[in-house]
């Protein structure tokens, strides 16, 4: 079932805040073979997975017929450690082609005063074949 286009402009929040710890760091680092002890760039995937999460649940879209097309991010400033980092997923596009849904989606991740801190935006392809 494809993925109905009224969600374009829809925002779907991480349910939780993440705090940016040095294990936190340090076990994402060495999963994604980053030297150093700075944050990874890529780092907020983690919480802007789980405003994917949100999403997908929210509309009852089954994660194994997702294939990740592109991320990209857009930093405000850098992540430091014991920044509590929230996120907030928009649909900001969506298109259906030879049977597969497009999704574009942004997702804001903000600090503790609520200042962007970076924003992460991916194109999701949905296998729209079948149940939703």
């Amino acid at each position: 079932m494809p993925v109905d286009p009224s969600l374009v402009g829809r925002q779907f929040p991480a349910p939780a805040p993440l705090t940016v710890t040095p294990e936190r760091v340090g076990a994402f680092a060495a999963a994604v073979g980053h030297p150093g002890g700075d944050v990874p760039p890529t780092f907020p995937i983690v919480l802007a997975f789980d405003a994917m999460t949100a999403f997908l649940d929210a509309e009852q879209i089954d994660l194994h017929r997702i294939v990740h097309g592109e991320q990209r991010f857009a930093y405000a400033r850098p992540l430091a450690a014991g920044d509590e980092l929230r996120a907030t997923l928009t649909v900001t596009g969506l298109r259906q082609i030879g049977g597969a849904d497009i999704i574009a989606t942004a997702s804001e991740i903000t600090d503790a005063t609520g200042a962007v801190v970076c924003t992460g935006k991916a194109t999701l392809v949905h296998s729209a074949g079948g149940a939703a």
